[in-house]
């Protein structure tokens, strides 16, 4: 059992390493193939498909941002601070993991199966939920203007997010998401502090 899960791991892992070349290319599963040194039967040994290596990819972001997420969450004690560290967490695993941010923004996932795609829509809205909890949290600490709505607020702050992993991902990898992070922090919650 160990053996199969090794071997999973492995698939996965080179997987993702292969979505790091910043020429954004169709991964096949030829190629995944050639790069392990191992027949395309012996994949298929493992997952069904292609979509299905996919969702392990998508199982392991959410298993690894939830994780330190609700590590935050539990520990930090401000609704404020809760929201900033949740942000640096999605910028940093951006930053060490170069193809799950092609996961994450979905570009990896074009002429995939649709639900691949739905599935990654779901993170986003659990993150934006994850977002708009901690700004709600904020305002009942009054360190958020009680007139700020917490909803728009958290979808700007998505948003933006999103955008740093689309250009990060888009500059082949150039462009660091965690660049002027303090300074467009500042920027952003300016007229929401209370």
């Amino acid at each position: 059992m160990a053996r199969t899960s090794d071997r999973k791991n492995q698939i996965l892992q080179t997987l993702a390493q292969m979505l790091e070349g910043p020429a954004a290319e169709k991964v096949t599963t030829a190629a995944l193939a050639k790069q392990l040194e191992v027949s395309e039967a012996a994949l298929y040994r493992h997952f069904s498909g292609k979509a299905q290596m996919f969702e392990g990819l998508i199982d392991f972001i959410e298993q690894t941002l939830f994780a330190l997420i609700n590590k935050i969450t539990s520990e930090e004690q401000s609704g404020l601070r809760q929201c900033e560290a949740v942000i640096g967490v999605l910028l940093g695993f951006a930053q060490k993991n170069r193809g799950m941010t092609r996961v994450l923004i979905g570009d990896a996932l074009v002429n995939e199966n649709e639900k691949l795609q739905v599935r990654i829509n779901q993170l986003h809205d659990r993150l934006e939920a994850t977002l708009r909890q901690s700004l709600r949290f904020a305002m009942t600490q009054n360190a958020v203007a009680p007139d700020v709505d917490a909803a728009a607020q958290a979808n700007l702050i998505m948003s933006w997010v999103n955008g740093r992993w689309h250009q990060y991902a888009k500059s082949g990898f150039r462009r660091d998401p965690t660049e002027l992070w303090a300074t467009q922090w500042k920027q952003l919650m300016e007229g929401v502090l209370a």
